[in-house]
Formats: C-alpha cells, sequence, structure tokens
C-alpha cells in the first residue's frame, strides 16, 4: 500500500511546473507590413475603345431591352385606360362609373344581338311606323294565301315586317300539310310550337317563331340585309319538311 502511494505523489510532483516558472503560455509579437521598397509603381488604365466594343456585343449585354417608343396612338390608348383605372378605383366616383360601364357594356351587346338577328332598333325615337295589313290576322286563312305574290309585293314596296310574316304564315302551312301541328286561327305561336313531335323541327320552328314575334310584335324596323338573312332562315327550315 506504501509502494503505491509512492508511486502516485511521484506522477503529481513530475508534472507539476518548477518553482518560479510562470505557467502561462508565451506572447506572440505583434505582425508588421511589409512596404514596397522598390519606390516605383506602375498605375495601368482601361482602354475605353475595347469596353466600347465589348459593350455593343450581345453577350456582354446584361440589362433589359429597353421598351420600344409608342406611337401617338398608343400613347393615348395607355393615357385613356390609366384615366379608366383611375376612375374606377377613385372612392368617391368609382362605384357610380363602374355601373356605368357595365351598363353601357350590356346596351352594346343588347343593341349587337340586335343586329345579328337583322332588327333595327331606334334608341330614344318613337316606335316604327305601323305596318298596314291587307287584312285583319284573325281573318287570315293560309290556305288561301298566295305566299309567293304577296311576299314579292312586301318586297318591292319595303314593307319587310310584313313580309317576315308571311314567311312566319307559309311555315305554319307547310307544318299543317305535312299533320305536324293542326292549324287553327285562334291559337298561339307557342301552342302549334307544343304540338310538333319531332325534336328537331320543333327546335327550328321555336328559333323561327322567337324571330317572328321580335320583329312583328316588337315594332322593330327591319332592312333588306336583315330580311335576307331572317328569309334564309325560314327557306333553310321549310326544305327540311320536304
Amino acid at each position: 500500500m506504501r509502494f503505491l502511494l509512492s508511486i502516485f505523489l511521484l506522477l503529481i510532483l513530475s508534472n507539476a511546473p518548477a518553482a518560479g516558472q510562470s505557467s502561462t503560455l508565451p506572447v506572440k509579437p505583434p505582425l508588421t507590413v511589409m512596404t514596397d521598397s522598390s519606390g516605383k509603381v506602375d498605375v495601368r488604365k482601361f482602354n475605353k475603345q475595347e469596353i466600347q466594343s465589348y459593350g455593343s456585343q450581345g453577350e456582354f449585354i446584361y440589362d433589359d431591352v429597353p421598351p420600344q417608343q409608342q406611337s401617338l396612338w398608343q400613347q393615348f390608348w395607355s393615357w385613356f385606360w390609366r384615366a379608366i383605372e383611375a376612375l374606377l378605383t377613385n372612392n368617391v366616383s368609382g362605384g357610380f362609373i363602374k355601373y356605368l360601364v357595365i351598363g353601357i357594356l350590356i346596351a352594346l351587346v343588347v343593341f349587337a344581338v340586335i343586329k345579328i338577328i337583322g332588327a333595327d332598333l331606334i334608341f330614344f325615337s318613337k316606335k316604327s311606323k305601323t305596318v298596314q295589313v291587307p287584312y285583319h290576322e284573325i281573318e287570315e286563312n293560309i290556305h288561301e294565301i298566295d305566299f309567293q305574290e304577296e311576299i314579292d309585293k312586301a318586297i318591292s314596296t319595303g314593307n319587310y315586317r310584313y313580309a317576315v310574316r308571311l314567311l312566319y304564315l307559309f311555315s305554319l302551312k307547310q307544318l299543317d300539310r305535312k299533320r305536324l301541328i293542326h292549324w287553327q286561327p285562334e291559337k298561339t305561336n307557342h301552342a302549334y310550337i307544343s304540338e310538333i313531335q319531332n325534336e328537331e323541327h320543333r327546335s327550328g320552328f321555336s328559333t323561327l317563331t322567337r324571330q317572328f314575334e321580335y320583329i312583328w310584335y316588337g315594332e322593330f324596323a327591319i332592312g333588306k340585309e336583315g330580311f335576307d338573312a331572317v328569309r334564309y332562315s325560314f327557306e333553310q327550315f321549310n326544305s327540311r319538311l320536304s
């Protein structure tokens, strides 16, 4: 036991620093900057011509391509849409302007539809002149009318609304002749539609009925161009019945 304690003390004493010896690390000397002692400095300059030549090459252009110069017409429309955007986002007038623009767009769509079906709607004016009908509607007998003669007569006098009515009555005559409907003067147009069993014929005649009622009962004027389009629709329908 004494022998082990002696060895342990010897190990401790051998690792202990000697008396008077400092246990801190040695201090390193400060770093110094060495200067060029040659005394000669060669100042180099950039070659402007070479820089310009590199700048003109596409692979050295890193900026975005500048926008093209707008024409006066393009500048006008840019200003116009900015003004519209400013009006719509304005807290005071924005709501009113928004609904006004929506109303104008709806009016334009309605006007376009009217033009497509061939009617000539005149805004802010009185209704079109009353069409003179040779005989009362209730007394019309589709089996006694010479349609070709009456249609030609209406066209020659520019009475296109009445010519459309004659086209509609002639189609009723064709439907009755084919026993697809049972014609009676007192029946309504939509009653005839419900009588047609063939889906294709019913859909076609329903379209013709809307055109006829819009032009005839709506009392809207129709020109020659619009009449020609409506007449073509009736002729196509009648040919499918043959």
